[in-house]
Formats: structure tokens, sequence, C-alpha cells
């Protein structure tokens, strides 16, 4: 118990919450609760916090990060203009590779770097072939730009005017072969102007004071351009929402502009919208950090809600938003969901956008769910390591809804696609769910909870039902971090995918390749549904020790009809880096799967 002149808090440790809400006196605006001990935090510093919990109601709101407004252009190649800018990226092919020549890790440094051409070669003849030492002096870690996004250190060169210029190398991957098909170039192309865009905004935020940057490429087309956007302005992405002072920081905050300028004339054709789409997936994949990174003290399921909310408003009336409160789940019989929410205080927020082609007409009706865990203590199978680390169990929610901005900003024809999120928390109180309770999801099955610890599949078997029946939609996919057995199995880069259906595998994919949201099809094996079988009820909510990942994967299939292209993608590994944080994953891989849906012709 804390004393405070003319205050009297009572620990929320020996009373409870409700107790102690009960016997306390009103606080001020001023006081915030942290943990289980109350601050008082003057009006000037309370301004400068962020929104946290109040011992009255949750946070209502989560801030969220918008991409940088630094432009980025397209346009022919022209020598002054990109040695005006204060940084000069060139980007080069290397040498084109042999079907059989076997790939040389052990170049000798001295050997002849690949032939400049072009722009390139003018600019490194008027620098007396300093530019060609660049590579030679770093031919082993740069092997004439071999690897896509790969960079020389950085030149700095003295001009005839006194003036110092900095150069970069980029690498652009092997020289295309003439002869090559046209299917061969275009899966080359995949996902490498993602890390071209990378690279650019890594190298400008390593330079100190670079205001301007000019690319300077071979060529360029529209679908590369995109990617290298994409790249670019995911890499900028910085969270400052809960720092202050000299602990914030902004990647390349004194970058203005970046001049891509292609020698190809054609460039001068593309048009600035694709540039534009690059940026809105981009923010996209800003989205699904933010709700990532963000503590339990500031999201919630309420929060989260606020948040759809947002999208909605600002998406131009493209996108609708509709939030199923605690009686409107009940009157549907969402009892699986509501069971794993009844252990909260902050209400279940059963989160619906629904995204309508602008010109009305729709050739596909498609549904994306996202696991909305806002936190997992593991209810009464508490669990006992990385609880700290459960925030991160809303990814699937994170990548949705950032993929549902994206789409509002993107504006796909086509398409009528359907975001829903079954958001709560799974915490512990009397009236949380244990383990042998008995739930009936909303098509009838009911399920014997045997572990309170597999909770995401019951907030799901819910939402699926929604999306096939009340929504009608034609294909679902759906994204959560599932299982740690997915993790064991493909590690913290690759998602696990089930489907049933081979087209829907193979458009997922393909997408994983061009987006490098990595995922792997993985065996829906029929014979371990016996796992699940119970004695007392429908079905379990888990299986036996091993291969839990696909117990989970058969589970869900029980709430969507068999006939529907359906596929699970667990992210649970790489949703999160131990580095940085947040990846996103998920986000760009839904924005172009719902993309490339309104591109169907309409099905009879």
């Amino acid at each position: 118990m804390k004393l405070y002149p003319g205050l009297l808090v009572y620990s929320s440790i020996a009373l409870g919450h409700s107790a102690a809400t009960a016997f306390a006196p009103s606080f001020p605006s001023s006081a915030r609760q942290y943990g289980s001990t109350t601050s008082i935090i003057s009006a000037s510093k309370m301004d400068q916090s962020f929104p946290t919990w109040s011992f009255d109601k949750p946070c209502q709101t989560m801030a969220w990060n918008n991409v940088v407004d630094t432009s980025l252009t397209v346009g022919v190649a022209d020598k002054s203009l990109a040695q005006d800018a204060d940084l000069i990226i060139i980007g080069v092919y290397a040498p084109p590779k042999d079907d059989e020549e076997e790939e040389d890790d052990e170049k000798e440094e001295d050997e002849a770097t690949v032939a400049l051409s072009g722009m390139a070669k003018e600019l490194d003849d008027s620098l007396g072939g300093a530019l060609s030492d660049l590579m030679k002096d770093n031919a082993k870690e740069f092997n004439h730009g071999a690897a896509a996004g790969s960079t020389t250190p950085t030149a700095r060169i003295i001009t005839a005017d006194g003036k110092t210029k900095r150069y970069v190398m980029l690498g652009l991957g092997p020289t295309p072969k003439e002869d090559e098909d046209e299917e061969k170039k275009e899966e080359a192309k995949k996902g490498a102007g993602l890390g071209l865009g990378k690279a650019i905004a890594t190298k400008c935020d390593a330079e100190k004071k670079v205001a301007t940057c000019s690319v300077v490429m071979p060529q360029i087309d529209a679908p590369v351009l995109q990617d290298l956007s994409t790249g670019f302005y995911q890499t900028l992405y910085s969270d400052n929402r809960y720092r202050t002072g000299k602990k914030q920081k902004n990647m390349a905050e004194d970058l203005t502009t970046v001049s891509v300028l292609s020698e190809d004339a054609d460039a001068a054709s593309i048009s600035d919208s694709v540039v534009q789409v690059g940026k809105s997936i981009a923010q996209g994949v800003f989205l699904a950090k933010d709700i990532v990174n963000a503590p339990h003290n500031v999201l919630n399921s309420e929060s989260l809600a606020d948040t759809a909310k947002r999208i909605a408003k600002e998406s131009g009336g493209r996108i609708k938003c509709k939030i199923l409160g605690k009686k409107e789940c009940e009157e549907r019989g969402m009892g699986s969901y509501l069971g794993v929410a009844r252990g909260s205080e902050t209400d279940p927020q059963f989160i619906h956008l629904t995204y309508s082609p602008p010109s009305g007409k729709v050739n596909k009706r498609v549904g994306v769910i996202g696991k909305g865990l806002l936190f997992d203590t593991g209810g009464y199978n508490i669990k006992t390591a990385m609880m700290e680390m459960m925030k991160f169990d809303c990814g699937g929610s994170a990548a949705v809804l950032g993929a549902a901005r994206a789409i509002a900003e993107i504006a796909p024809e086509g398409v009528e696609a359907h975001f829903i999120v079954a958001a709560c928390e799974n915490m512990i109180n009397e009236k949380a769910m244990v383990p042998s309770d008995i739930l009936t999801a909303s098509n009838g099955k009911t399920i014997e909870v045997l572990n309170t610890d597999a909770e995401g599949r019951l907030t799901l078997a819910d939402a699926l039902v929604y999306a096939d029946k009340e929504c009608d939609c034609e294909s679902i996919i759906e994204l959560s971090t599932l299982t740690g057995a997915c993790m064991v199995a493909l590690g913290k880069e690759v998602a696990g995918v089930w489907t049933d259906n081979d087209d829907l595998a193979t458009e997922l994919a393909d997408i994983s390749k061009v987006t490098t949201d990595k995922s792997w099809r993985m065996p829906m094996e029929k014979s371990y549904n016996k796992q699940l079988e119970s004695k007392i009820a429908d079905i379990k909510n888990i299986g036996d020790r091993w291969g839990g990942a696909i117990t989970a994967a058969l589970f869900l299939q029980n709430f969507v009809s068999k006939k529907k292209p359906f596929a699970h993608i667990d992210i649970a590994g790489p949703v999160w880096d131990d580095g940085s944080g947040a990846t996103g994953h998920g986000a760009k891989l839904v924005t172009q799967w719902v993309r490339q849906q309104g591109e169907k012709e309409k099905e009879e």
C-alpha cells in the first residue's frame, strides 16, 4: 500500500482489481496505473506520455506510424541530374551465369570486374575509373553485383569544382540472357525489387546528411519499381511511440528525395501510381508492425477495434466497419470465441471490415481472417516461459488489418474482401475457462478444452464460421501465430501453409516469392484427425505431442465448408525478429492475394 498526501491507494495485488477499484477514491485525470501500482503524474509529464490503463477502463486507442513523406520518383537517366544528388547509387548487372556453371564463391579479388556500360561508364570515365576501382577493391564482398541488393562501401570523391560526392555501387544480380525465355526472366525478378529498395534505404540511412539520392539503373519496369518502392519505404520504419528524448531515432531523417533514373526511355511512361502502390503496401506493413510492437497496456481488444474503425474512416468510403460486441456474438452462438474471452475484464470485440471495389463490380468474394489474441497468458494452463513475448500473439490480426489499410489505398477492382478478427485476451479470473470445459461453436460443434493455452484455434473457429456462412466468402485464408510446433519445423523465417486446394497452394507459393513473405506448404495428414477425437464432445482442442501444427490445421477445417478453398497460414516463426521486433510478416502476402482475386473472371 502506498500513501500520498490526502490520498489512499490500495494495492491491487492484495485486494484484486475489482476490490481496488471499489475502495479507491476517484483519481484525478493525471493518475495512471502501471502494473499493480499507481503513479500520480503531473499534467506536463502526462501530456508527453502514451495512453495506458486506468482503474476505470482499458486504453481506447493506439497511435500508429505513417510512412515517411520522402519523395520517390522515376525518370529517364541524365548525367547532370544524377550527379546533382548528395548520394549517387549506380546499379550494375553481374556477368550472366551459365546453366552448368557452378557458382564460384572463391573469386580472386583481382579478377576483372564487370565491364561498365552506358551512364555507369560515362560516370566512371569522368571520375578517372574510380567506380571500377571501387568494385575491384571490394570484389570478394560485392562479387560484381551478383546478389541483387548487394552494395559496395561508399566512395567519397572530390570533383573538379571542389565538391565531395558520395558514390555507391548497387548489385542488380546476373545480367539477363538474351535467349532466356520470358518466364525465367520474370522468375528471376521476383522479390528483387524489394531487396533493391531495402539497400537504397539502408545506404541513405547509414550516410549522414543525405537530403537527395539518385539511383542510376540500366533499366526498370513497373513491377520492379513497385517492389523497390515497397522495400524502400518499409525499411524506413521507426517506432518512437514509446521512446523519449535521445532514445528516439528516425531512419534517414534528412532524406527528402530519391530519384530512380533509368537508361531505358520506357521509364518515362511508368505512372507515378506504381510508386504509390508500393508505398501503400509499405503502409500496411507499418501498421502490422505497430500492432505487434504495441504493449498490452496500450493494445487490447477495444483499442484494436478502434484501429479498425480508423482504417474505415480513412478509407474514403471503400471500407465499412462493423464491430460485434459480446451480446451480438452471443446471439450468433459464438461460444468457442467467447469461452476464451470471458477471462478478461476487457470485452471481446469481433471486428469485420468489408472492402468493396470502386465500380461495385465483384468477380470474387474472399475472406481473410487473422488471429487477434492481444495477450496470451496461457489461461489456467499458464505459460511458464516467454510470456513477455505474448503480445505478438496478435500477429495474424496485424497482417490482416495492415493489408486492409493497404487495400483501401490501392483500391483494386473486382474483389470484395472481408477482413475478420475475433479480438480478445486469454487472461485468468474466476470466469475464465478451465481445462475440461466444453464449448459450443457457432456451427454447433462441441469442443472439449483440454488445454487453455490452445486458445487461438477456439477464437478462429467462430471467425471461420462467420466468414463462411454469414459473409458467404468463396475463398478463405487465415493467418495466425498458432503453434510453436510450426516454429520447430520451419524455423523463424518461414510460415507454414496448410490447404487441401492445390490451386490455392500454388497461388500462395507464387505470392510468397514475389513478396518475400516466405512460406512452405505442409502436409494435411488426415489420419491425425484421430488425435482430435473426444469421448464426451465432438472434438478436442489439442492432439498428441507430435505433429501439433498439423492437428491445429485439421481442427480449423471443422469450421469451413469442405468444398470451399481454405488455407491456414501459421506465422508464429516469422512474425517476430529478436533484434528488430515485429516484422509485419503476412501483410504483403495478404495484400497481393486480395488484389489477385479481383483479376479472376467471375465464376458462374
